[in-house]
């Protein structure tokens, strides 16, 4: 985890607080939208990642009404005080990383199999 938050710091400036904050929502809407077993291979693959998921809003009810999937983890982002320029450089260094921890494919099937996150990408 310390290598992915050093990225963060480093390339997109942000502060080790809110870089591990966002990583935890990213990962908690992955998996919560993505495809189940690539998102926990790639979560298992980072190590202490399982400990700063948070969980993603629900996909039903008031949640729903509110707009949940990509644009709710956007204004759960925003929220952070990110703009949409560093929330875009987050997600493809995040992307970068998982490819090098789960490979080209497993990484590939998360962005291919989550609705809206190409988006981000």
């Amino acid at each position: 985890m310390d290598e992915l938050i050093e990225r963060l710091t480093s390339k997109v400036g942000l502060e080790r607080d809110v870089a591990t904050r966002t990583v935890g929502l990213i990962l908690g809407f992955l998996r919560n939208e993505g495809p189940t077993d690539k998102v926990q291979a790639l979560i298992d693959s980072i190590p202490g990642a399982a400990d700063i998921v948070e969980p993603a809003a629900p996909r039903s009810g008031f949640g729903k009404l509110l707009g949940g999937g990509v644009m709710a983890l956007g204004a759960k982002l925003m929220g952070l005080g990110l703009g949409m320029a560093q929330i875009q450089s987050i997600a493809r260094e995040l992307f970068k990383y998982g490819r090098d921890k789960i490979g080209e494919d497993g990484m590939q099937e998360i962005i291919a199999g989550t609705p809206g996150l190409s988006k981000l990408t």
